[in-house]
């Protein structure tokens, strides 16, 4: 990538960051932490991997992408509006009664969403199912499933992990929020799913380890997924909790605590905004 498209990204990025604080401290409630961690690696697959049409979020052709870590909404929501599936003032009803933004993703209710999601570690089996109904029906569609390392605990995943090796679905992309926390504390001390890589590779995977606020890395390990045949590929990509706003930056307290008007400023004045843009 120029660096005219790697800055394109950057500020795109720096929008959805700006929109999660906003729609949080809005909302009083939420996940920035896991939201933040996030915002550059789905940046990178809205913006710049998959194929998308806004004006056609049913459109058979379609790469999907599923937020498995469903706590982690405000990224996609931000994502989506910034993409044009909604309006970007719609974010500020996140979490409110009637609204279309809930506290996690509801397929029913807002377009783009392709799976409602919530209870942690769901998110790569139906990632599985569609990617086998696209080799059925001869699509070329791409599955992309985001999960979290905290998440990655759970034994469905790895069932999952195991069906997606054994079925040899290149069309599947896992990534790994590996930003090292989880809602009771360090993923390591809580329950260490160390060495991730390994146990992905030992399912049949092909790995890539990266940095996830990279998008230069980002963009090249997507690039290497869609080379890789014959098997799913898994991206660890290691990411700092609370990305972009100095006062929640790897701090587990930041879980599922939104920002109140003052710390809202503050962090919008760090990722280059203001409280009123």
């Amino acid at each position: 990538m120029d660096n005219d498209a790697l800055q394109v990204l950057t500020d795109k990025s720096g929008a959805i960051r700006r929109d999660i604080v906003k729609m949080l401290s809005e909302a009083k409630s939420g996940h920035p932490g896991g939201s933040l961690s996030s915002a550059d690696i789905v940046t990178a697959l809205y913006f710049h991997e998959m194929k998308v049409d806004p004006a056609k979020p049913d459109w058979p052709e379609r790469d999907r992408f599923i937020l498995s870590k469903g706590h982690a909404a405000p990224v996609l929501y931000a994502a989506l509006a910034e993409k044009g599936y909604f309006p970007v003032e719609e974010l500020a009803t996140l979490r409110k009664m009637g609204s279309r933004l809930q506290g996690h993703p509801s397929m029913k209710h807002l377009p783009g969403v392709e799976m409602s999601t919530g209870s942690l570690g769901q998110g790569l089996s139906a990632a599985n199912g569609m990617a086998l109904a696209g080799k059925l029906d001869g699509r070329d569609y791409r599955v992309y499933v985001l999960l979290g390392d905290g998440e990655i605990q759970e034994g469905q995943v790895w069932e999952a992990a195991m069906a997606a090796g054994h079925y040899k679905l290149d069309n599947v992309v896992a990534i790994i929020d590996h930003n090292k926390l989880q809602i009771d504390g360090p993923v390591a001390e809580v329950m260490s799913p160390d060495p991730i890589g390994d146990k992905w590779r030992a399912f049949g995977w092909h790995v890539e380890e990266i940095d996830g606020h990279n998008f230069a890395e980002i963009i090249q390990a997507l690039n290497k997924a869609r080379e890789i045949k014959g098997k799913p590929t898994a991206i660890v990509a290691n990411t700092v909790k609370g990305r972009g706003v100095s006062f929640m930056e790897n701090q587990v307290g930041w879980h599922g605590n939104a920002p109140n008007a003052e710390q809202c400023t503050q962090a919008l004045c760090e990722l280059g905004g203001k409280a009123d843009e």
